[in-house]
């Protein structure tokens, strides 16, 4: 049985005084979240903050990227060592935003993951298709390239180390969300994929919905059968709001 799972993606936002007040807050409704794991994925400058707020607490640590290389001149990285050593267990491995804004491509996304898995975090591993790509119908194709450069470095078993992130690009702060029906039936491509190349990875896999989930519509999306949790943005900056989707969760 696959534990559900609700990761805060914080983004570039966030103040002393404010993360101070987030995560205190989020801890504070922990008692009412039965079953879901909790992860929060802060600004890398704030993870010592939230590192040192959350020990003792069932919430775990996540970073919003990772280095593929694990040390040497690569000025404005943070290795994986780096990030393990100050609390991190995630990290987000080719967000939509890391691919369009800042040109990763399938490839070093691929090295990311590995080099994640290779440092002791777990990748939180993002695919997705944009608005154009959907309309033209090759959802399928997309996350099937991008789940393919993983497995082609590391192999469909490195998997089974990891959680995968569907996230539909044109869902993402815009305020539209792909229906359960939608979502679940991407969700149920990527697993029977993998079931494919390894029916054991594929069950126990986690696989988030990672397209403007929020409280109203948390606890239809999670109950999609292939639907484990959400990787959540904009509602995972409210205590509120991010516990009601935890709470959905289970």
């Amino acid at each position: 049985m696959r534990k559900p799972m609700v990761a805060g993606n914080w983004k570039m936002n966030g103040t002393s005084d404010s993360v101070k007040e987030l995560i205190a807050g989020i801890k504070e409704g922990m008692d009412s979240v039965n079953n879901a794991q909790v992860v929060v994925c802060p600004p890398a400058v704030f993870i010592p903050r939230v590192s040192g707020a959350i020990d003792g607490s069932a919430i775990q640590l996540g970073s919003q990227n990772v280095c593929d290389e694990d040390s040497g001149a690569f000025t404005g990285e943070v290795s994986g060592a780096m990030l393990k050593e100050i609390g991190c267990e995630y990290a987000i491995i080719g967000h939509s935003e890391r691919r369009a804004l800042y040109g990763e491509s399938d490839e070093l996304v691929a090295k990311r993951f590995a080099a994640a898995r290779r440092n002791g975090l777990k990748p939180i591993f993002c695919i997705g298709e944009t608005l154009q790509e959907r309309e033209s119908g090759v959802t399928n194709d997309v996350c099937s390239r991008q789940i393919d450069a993983v497995i082609a470095l590391e192999g469909v078993e490195a998997l089974a180390d990891s959680v995968i992130a569907y996230e539909p690009v044109w869902a993402i702060g815009t305020g539209k969300t792909a229906t359960p029906e939608q979502a679940q039936e991407v969700h149920a491509f990527i697993r029977g994929k993998i079931a494919a190349l390894n029916a054991d990875v594929a069950e126990g896999l986690q696989i988030l919905y990672g397209g403007s989930m929020n409280p109203a519509n948390a606890k239809e999306l999670i109950g999609q059968p292939d639907i484990d949790g959400g990787l959540i943005g904009g509602a995972s900056l409210k205590p509120a709001d991010f516990l009601a989707i935890c709470q959905a969760a289970g």
